[in-house]
């Protein structure tokens, strides 16, 4: 079977949650948006099944903040989750693992840990592709093993995402809203 051969990143994989990591429970009060955002967080027929859930269930999957100055944290990924536990009822704490990161780290955790929705319109994918580019450029550095000029020419930012996305058709000029 070929659907046996697929294999999809877990929320862990995508959040880059390694095994020592744990969820504590932070004051929601204490947790503001990520800068500049992309992604929309909608009151649609999905969040009230997300609503339910949590009233069922609790939040089942942490969300992941980062701390700032401000003894606050800044959300990264789970807008939506935090969201919904609001309309749940749960105003008080949410489950979060708390991970330091740079500023270009937490960009593309965040761009990833969302891109994959389905409801996303053109412009908000444009746009986080766009944060998702400059922050890697940012990051360069040295090239990584996969991106070696020693094998052949470093590939483009876009290119990366493109390949990494399987949305082949990005390209540097696309990014621009």
């Amino acid at each position: 079977k070929s659907a046996d051969k697929i294999k999809m990143p877990s929320i862990d994989e995508l959040l880059g949650v390694s095994g020592e990591e744990s969820a504590t429970d932070i004051e929601i009060s204490r947790i503001h948006s990520f800068a500049n955002h992309p992604f929309k967080v909608l009151d649609d027929d999905k969040m009230d099944d997300l609503v339910e859930s949590i009233k069922l269930n609790g939040v089942l999957t942490p969300v992941l903040v980062r701390p700032d100055k401000d003894n606050s944290y800044e959300m990264i990924s789970g807008h939506r989750r935090m969201h919904a536990a609001i309309k749940a009822g749960r105003r008080e704490t949410i489950p979060a693992i708390v991970r330091d990161m740079e500023d270009d780290e937490a960009i593309v955790i965040m761009v990833d840990a969302n891109i994959q929705r389905e409801e996303l319109l053109p412009s908000e994918k444009a746009f986080a592709y766009k944060m998702k580019m400059d922050a890697m450029k940012r990051q360069a550095g040295r090239p990584s093993k996969n991106n070696s000029t020693q094998v052949g020419r470093n590939f483009e930012t876009a290119e990366l995402i493109g390949k990494e996305t399987g949305e082949s058709k990005i390209q540097s000029e696309d990014l621009f809203v």
